[in-house]
């Protein structure tokens, strides 16, 4: 199986979708969840002409005119009186509109009269009037299937009396890490060791686009071992993630583990820098990343691959988030024959500067980072100045 590009692997992962279904949850447990039904408004908004600023409800014609003050309305309790020549009302910001009132002058525009009176002190008024149905009318479709739900999103569903919403469910992720140079964070590498970073990025990336991770914990480089690993993540998993094992090692064993299990592998090897060993295949209804064991090949990977297989399955059609800038200073890689993706951050002058980056087992690096920056096949050189598109992470 040779290597295939990067937009090809793409094209296999998202054509290979296991959708999860959907469930009905309450909306203060919705953030981060892919709405599958359109939300909409159980009445207007506003549900009333109502006030936008402090001031005085009256006719504009009588703008000119000393006004006797009727009442005070304040938000949330609806006026009593009706505007007629010569009348207003106090009224607070959010407050209903008195019946006859077509304007509202601001408090800083008015001088107080004796035997409660009023009058306009400005040269000019807007209505301050927020109209009934403006924003939006009852009926209306306020949330569209497949929006992620961020706290914006929570406000709308709030507003619109939204409590319980149908979201996707969300995939249950194994994450397994091989090798037998990994320990725990909480325990000392042997002398040639090196701890577990990758199972414990990837569990945040998975909680992080709204997964749910399950880490299964390391596996030693042994096939029996593996297997029985991947049987148990095959038996309660969406999606498997191995980490590690999948290069071209004496040690490198996954993909034929995977393939005697009953996985069809689909590619093994993508023209991408980093993460150029990395596997997809499907078994049934469970589909299988075998991810790098450098750690940032596995977040890139993660990145480019793995996260918006997450989020279609949800029903969210994502699009990562880019921002054109200029680079700060040249950058040139030595090796220019694969896709490649640069870690670069963000000065204060809005432009990106690669970050001192040592290659694919760099972690480091990243946490310096704000965002991928693409090479094209072929290109070496990026020059102090030039215009670049940097993918957010």
């Amino acid at each position: 199986m040779g290597m295939i590009s990067f937009e090809h692997a793409f094209e296999i992962v998202m054509g290979s979708l296991k959708k999860t279904g959907t469930e009905q949850v309450p909306f203060t447990s919705s953030l981060n969840r892919i709405l599958a039904e359109a939300v909409t408004s159980d009445m207007n908004l506003p549900p009333f002409d109502k006030a936008t600023v402090d001031g005085f409800a009256c006719r504009r014609s009588d703008l000119g005119s000393e006004l006797r003050i009727l009442e005070t309305i304040a938000a949330g309790t609806m006026p009593q009186l009706e505007i007629h020549p010569g009348t207003c009302s106090r009224i607070m910001t959010g407050a209903p509109i008195p019946h006859g009132a077509d304007i509202v002058f601001m408090v800083e525009d008015s001088v107080l009269l004796e035997g409660e009176k009023v009058r306009f002190s400005g040269n000019f008024s807007k209505d301050n009037i927020s109209r009934k149905g403006e924003d939006i009318v009852c009926g209306d479709i306020v949330l569209l299937p497949g929006t992620r739900i961020r706290a914006q999103e929570i406000a709308v569903l709030a507003t619109v009396g939204a409590t319980t919403v149908t979201v996707g469910k969300r995939p249950l992720v194994g994450v397994i890490s091989s090798g037998d140079e990994l320990a725990e964070p909480y325990e000392k590498p042997s002398p040639a060791g090196i701890r577990n970073s990758n199972a414990y990025q990837l569990m945040a990336q998975i909680e992080t686009v709204g997964g749910q991770g399950r880490y299964m914990g390391i596996v030693k480089d042994d096939r029996d071992i593996t297997a029985a690993c991947l049987r148990e993540a095959f038996g309660s998993c969406n999606i498997v993630l191995i980490t590690g094992g999948v290069s071209m090692g004496d040690f490198d064993f996954i993909p034929s583990v995977m393939k005697d299990l009953g996985v069809k592998i689909l590619f093994d090897a993508v023209r991408i820098q980093p993460g150029k060993p990395t596997t997809f295949g499907i078994k049934d209804d469970i589909v299988v990343f075998g991810l790098p064991g450098n750690p940032v090949s596995s977040f890139v990977q993660f990145e480019l691959l793995v996260k918006p297989y997450i989020y279609a399955v949800m029903g969210h059609d994502f699009s990562p988030p880019r921002q054109n800038m200029k680079c700060a200073t040249a950058y040139t890689r030595r090796s220019s024959d694969r896709l490649g993706f640069v870690p670069v951050s963000v000065n204060d002058r809005g432009e990106a500067s690669v970050v001192e980056y040592h290659g694919s087992a760099h972690i480091s690096a990243l946490s310096r980072a704000s965002g991928l920056i693409e090479m094209k096949p072929g290109q070496t050189t990026i020059e102090k100045g030039e215009l670049i598109s940097v993918r957010q992470i």
